[in-house]
């Protein structure tokens, strides 16, 4: 086809062509959606002839992404099997059953788990996920995100069968959490990593946050299953909610079947046209649309800059004049942040910890946190994309710190009026205790949950973001094993206290993401890399605009440079 054909279209409506004029191409979002008409021309139109920087996929209706959004969720399953293990473990070691098979016993023949045992129970499937993110972590790279979700859900079944036949050996439950732990350390890395590749921009940090609020449904799920067994008096107690991990990795393994493969996968392996296919089922468009060639092209030349700079290794991590090593530092403290705010203190030891407070069926109290969680990580879905990043992180942060404080001071001073060893306990204080610990749960749910997952899903370039998300997920599952392991030894020396040392953390969170977390919202993988590489500060990154979109008088240096007193930065004075 040659020649030149005059278009006359509203360009809101418009999804391929657009003018070649300069400023026209190079228009903000707002830009683009005017009702202005503009005429189009095409000369010879072709794919060699498509730039990355001319045709863009627009943003459309919500109800456009349904279809990406139920695929998200496919993928996200394996943060529901995540989450089913936490809401279950909690339950397993309050049960009689699991007591007396893999505990010790008293003189008086009651039969009871030591700290030390209950810790290593807990916490050890997290130093499994450790090691698998590490050493099994490239997978995806070698065999493609969805295979390797399968092989990794493969691995997680392996540890289940291992727990599910243990009778009274607590080492052979303890080599199977382990085992199981490995499997989840892969899947913690490629689900969001193939969700982040498959949605598109504007839908992305919701979608990715479809893996947290898998979690979190995992864990409502699992507290229901607990509280429904602990009515047996044998090994269904636990072994129900074991089993029911089988059914949840099928639903997995299927699930790969229908979900598309991550572009940036097949482009590696030269697989164009079905490259083309997976951008196109995201955005429900055809595969010869020409903002689908588009982002496809984008994305061969972030590929062969990708071969041209060799096979990255764990050195590349290093790097600083690309800011490679400065975002690998920020994932792992942000997945570390994530632990430290003290939610699985609540997680992992609710139904002890409201027992202390006085609530008499600790196992109604985790299946509260358990709807508050699912609640709150369902409603960032929205959030995310609404707000940012990290907006939602501050504002997170904040909320937590008042909920903390109160939580703390008043385990403190109120709960016991007459000592604790009194046995006394204020029901006023407990119950003030329990409404804020579900408002700080609402905090974590809706910020923290989820944003550190859509940070370093989003953030690494293609050549380091196996191995940057996995060190992230490292940091992540050591904190976890930390606060599992440790917290018997300090709740009973310190009780409530401990309050304060979640508090202490959640100061520093805040000024670590004021100043060194930039927000990602509303740009596609390769922009948030340029916005890395240019230096922007990141309480102005908000307002950063990708060189396709800037005009002449757009100015690099002052999104890299600030003579404003910090203090003025924080307080929003200029």
């Amino acid at each position: 086809m040659s020649g030149i054909i005059m278009v006359e279209k509203p360009i809101h409506d418009y999804t391929g062509f657009v003018n070649t004029d300069t400023e026209s191409v190079h228009s903000n979002d707002s830009q683009r959606e005017d009702n202005q008409k503009q005429t189009i021309s095409v000369d010879s139109f072709s794919e060699d002839d498509i730039s990355p920087n001319v045709i863009e996929i627009l943003k459309r209706p919500l109800s456009t992404y349904i279809t990406v959004c139920f695929n998200c969720i496919l993928i996200g399953f394996g943060g529901f099997m995540m989450g089913w293990d936490i809401g279950t473990i909690g339950g397993f070691i309050a049960q009689p059953d699991f007591k007396r098979r893999f505990g010790s016993t008293t003189k008086e023949g009651e039969h009871y788990l030591s700290k030390v045992r209950t810790g290593l129970l807990v916490s050890i499937f997290n130093i499994g996920c450790a090691i698998g993110s590490v050493t099994l972590g490239r997978l995806g790279d070698i065999y493609g995100r969805r295979l390797g979700l399968i092989m990794a859900t493969t691995i997680f079944v392996v540890g289940v069968v291992i727990e599910i036949a243990s009778i009274d050996k607590w080492y052979q439950y303890f080599i199977g959490r382990i085992i199981a732990g490995v499997g989840m350390g892969v899947i913690a890395i490629l689900s969001p990593m193939l969700i982040s590749e498959v949605s598109p921009k504007e839908v992305r940090g919701g979608m990715v946050s479809c893996f947290q609020m898998m979690i979190t449904l995992g864990i409502f799920l699992g507290d229901c299953t607990e509280y429904g067994s602990k009515e047996y008096s044998n090994s269904a107690q636990w072994r129900v909610g074991l089993g029911l991990q089988f059914a949840w990795s099928l639903c997995m393994v299927a699930g790969m079947l229908f979900v598309p493969e991550s572009p940036i996968y097949l482009v590696e392996k030269g697989k164009i046209e079905e490259a083309k296919r997976s951008v196109a089922i995201s955005n429900k468009l055809n595969a010869d649309d020409p903002a689908v060639i588009s982002e496809v092209e984008e994305i061969q030349s972030a590929v062969e800059k990708k071969r041209a700079e060799g096979e990255a290794g764990w050195n590349d991590l290093f790097e600083t004049h690309n800011k490679i090593f400065q975002r690998v530092i920020i994932g792992i403290m942000l997945m570390a942040l994530q632990q430290l705010s003290g939610a699985n203190y609540f997680f992992y030891y609710g139904t002890t910890i409201f027992k202390s407070v006085g609530l008499e069926d600790g196992f109604v109290a985790a299946i509260i946190f358990g709807v508050i969680n699912f609640f709150a990580t369902f409603l960032s879905i929205y959030l995310i994309d609404k707000f940012g990043r990290r907006t939602c992180l501050l504002w997170g942060a904040a909320g937590m710190v008042c909920c903390m404080v109160i939580f703390a001071s008043v385990g403190v001073t109120r709960l016991w009026p007459k000592g604790k060893n009194a046995g006394i306990i204020s029901k006023g204080a407990g119950n003030c205790m329990i409404v804020f610990s579900c408002f700080f749960i609402l905090c974590f749910g809706t910020s923290w949950a989820p944003v550190p997952f859509v940070f370093i899903a989003e953030s690494f370039p293609s050549k380091i973001k196996s191995k940057g998300m996995a060190l992230a997920i490292v940091s992540n599952q050591i904190w976890t094993f930390c606060i599992g392991f440790f917290t018997p030894f300090i709740t009973g020396s310190i009780n409530f206290y401990y309050g304060y040392v979640f508090l202490g953390c959640l100061v520093f969170a805040w000024f670590y993401v004021f100043f060194f977390v930039p927000e990602t919202k509303g740009l596609h993988l390769e922009e948030v890399n340029i916005m890395w590489e240019e230096g922007t500060l990141p309480w102005k990154s908000a307002s950063w605009v990708p060189p396709s979109q800037r005009d002449a008088d757009y100015d690099v240096s002052t999104m890299t440079n600030d003579d404003t007193p910090a203090w003025k930065n924080i307080l929003g004075k200029r």
